[in-house]
């Protein structure tokens, strides 16, 4: 789908200003190259995740499309909003990992990525749910929510992509195992692991990769468990995780599943979703085909 070049479009723009371009010269440039192309803006600050998703639902009958200016959290943070409203979404990587940005292959810079939007070429993405918070790249728990923890705003502003680095080597001092039955329509898996994950879509965590096969409109859930390792084995593992090619390594549980999947452990787990933590297991995963228009480059 294309937007006419002939139509004045209405876009309703968040901007987060504390993330890591939110507020930098190119960030402005390439929202003056959206105004200067026709659209007519409406901008609204994000400082609180909790306010996007009303405001989009707020103003969905005057605009004709949602434009995020920030990170991965930001635009979770508008998801409800945006698969209740329908309305399309353009992004402006601006945060620290852009995961989503990357899966998509939008340019990280901000003129090229308002370029995108302008082109009006869309996408049908996917969107994975978990109980009730919905994800795009991924939702896990263990070392992901205790990396979540340390990925302050001071770490983020001060060390960009490399914070997601230093963040994890600390994690992994601390970790700590647990069991969790793994329920899937073939049955039930009882797992001792550091970290479960259930991916979306192909990129987390700064540009670790669920699975080098996957896509984010494959109608697919990606799962992983990783068994408890000793330390001298983890380089090895984050090196796989780069490139996306975990499945075959000691001690990994991997697998694509199509219907519902649920994670149960004894206690309750903290669950990360795109960044965030916002729920706990008992975890109940279904995919939602195709739910989600956003503007990418075509093909």
């Amino acid at each position: 789908m294309t937007l006419p070049a002939t139509d004045r479009k209405r876009a309703l723009l968040f901007t987060n200003p504390s993330s890591r371009s939110g507020s930098d010269r190119s960030a402005e440039a390439a929202v003056q190259q959206l105004e200067s192309s026709g659209l007519a803006l409406t901008r609204l600050s994000c400082a609180k995740a909790a306010d996007i998703s009303p405001q989009v639902r707020r103003h969905a009958h005057m605009v004709d499309l949602v434009v995020i200016g920030g990170g991965d959290g930001t635009v979770n943070a508008a998801l409800r909003g945006l698969m209740e409203t329908g309305l399309p979404l353009g992004i402006l990587p601006l945060g620290t990992a852009n995961d989503l940005a990357r899966t998509l292959r939008i340019p990280a810079d901000p003129s090229a990525a308002a370029a995108v939007i302008i082109g009006g070429q869309m996408r049908r993405i996917d969107v994975g749910q978990v109980n009730d918070q919905f994800f795009i790249n991924v939702a896990s728990m263990g070392l992901s929510v205790e990396l979540a923890r340390r990925m302050t705003g001071n770490r983020k502003r001060h060390l960009g992509k490399l914070s997601y680095p230093v963040a994890a080597l600390q994690t992994l001092f601390s970790a700590q195992p647990f069991t969790a039955d793994v329920c899937t329509q073939a049955g039930t898996t009882q797992l001792e692991s550091v970290q479960m994950a259930v991916g979306n879509g192909v990129y987390y965590g700064g540009g670790m990769s669920v699975f080098d096969r996957a896509a984010i409109d494959d109608q697919c859930l990606d799962f992983y468990s990783i068994a408890p390792k000793r330390f001298w084995q983890w380089p090895l593992l984050l090196s796989a995780f780069r490139r996306g090619r975990n499945r075959d390594l000691v001690g990994m549980r991997a697998f694509c599943s199509s219907g519902p999947l649920e994670i149960r452990t004894n206690l309750p787990l903290a669950v990360n979703t795109d960044g965030e933590i916002t729920t706990t297991t008992p975890a109940r995963f279904k995919l939602l085909p195709r739910a989600l228009s956003v503007f990418a480059p075509a093909g």
